[in-house]
């Protein structure tokens, strides 16, 4: 599949994605967009530039809030009377040693990356169980979900928890909804800088990693789009892994760079 570029088919299908405006959510809604979709997205701060599409509609949405998640979902459904695809997208939190992080900053990150997609999950299940083709839900979970997250364990367990959120709500929702997961790596976007440092951190980091680059974000759109399409009709409780090989054990010396 080339770079920027989608085959699948999302024609006359209303897709809702959270946390759209940058970064890997905004690759995501551009991505089904350019395939044919309806887009609805939210963040809690507008796009600082226009979609390259007019089939995508942002709105400010906290989705830490079910009242406002609920009332969101059912605007996004009521042009074709249901939502084909959810991305649960929104995500993050900040570096913190763990014995410094406020009681109340532990609530907020798993609200946001636990609570919120779990429970935009059951809000959406009403607008898809009753669509001929069901619909599908994909989560966006980090490969921190798989190992330990130092000065981010409550981010970590969160993306642990979304990941078991999965399996369980494909076997429940079967086989009329899809519930999958992508298990994302270090990804590029505008925000890579904040993260991972300078240019001599970045490729320090990224000697680690087989495929020796960090992930486009539109890696991580093409394998959201991949488990949302109707080919993909036998994949559900998936966790798709987009992180460029893993990482290289600490007990192997890696080979010198060219």
């Amino acid at each position: 599949m080339s770079k920027g570029k989608t085959r699948f088919d999302f024609s006359d299908q209303t897709v809702v994605v959270t946390g759209g405006s940058r970064g890997i959510g905004r690759q995501i809604c551009e991505a089904f967009a350019e395939a044919g979709a309806r887009v609805f997205t939210c963040s809690r701060r507008p796009p600082q530039d226009p979609y390259r599409s007019e089939r995508i509609t942002c709105e400010s949405v906290d989705v830490r809030d079910p009242e406002a998640t609920e009332a969101w979902l059912a605007r996004c459904a009521e042009p074709r009377g249901g939502i084909d695809v959810l991305v649960n997208n929104a995500g993050g939190a900040p570096s913190i040693a763990s014995e410094e992080a406020p009681p109340k900053l532990t609530n907020k990150i798993l609200e946001l990356n636990l609570n919120a997609p779990l429970i935009l999950s059951t809000q959406v299940h009403r607008h898809m169980i009753d669509l001929e083709d069901g619909g599908a839900i994909v989560n966006i979970v980090s490969i921190s979900s798989h190992r330990p997250t130092p000065k981010g364990a409550a981010y970590g367990a969160a993306k642990a928890g979304l990941m078991n959120a999965t399996s369980s709500l494909a076997v429940e929702w079967g086989p009329k909804i899809r519930v999958n997961c992508v298990v994302s790596g270090l990804v590029e976007t505008e925000l890579t800088g904040d993260h991972f440092g300078d240019e001599s951190s970045k490729r320090q980091i990224t000697r680690a990693i087989p495929a020796k680059r960090f992930a486009r974000a539109e890696e991580i759109a093409h394998a959201v789009l991949f488990l949302s399409a109707r080919d993909s009709s036998y994949v559900s409780g998936a966790a798709l892994e987009v992180y460029g090989g893993g990482e290289w054990p600490p007990t192997v010396p890696q080979p010198e760079d060219d």
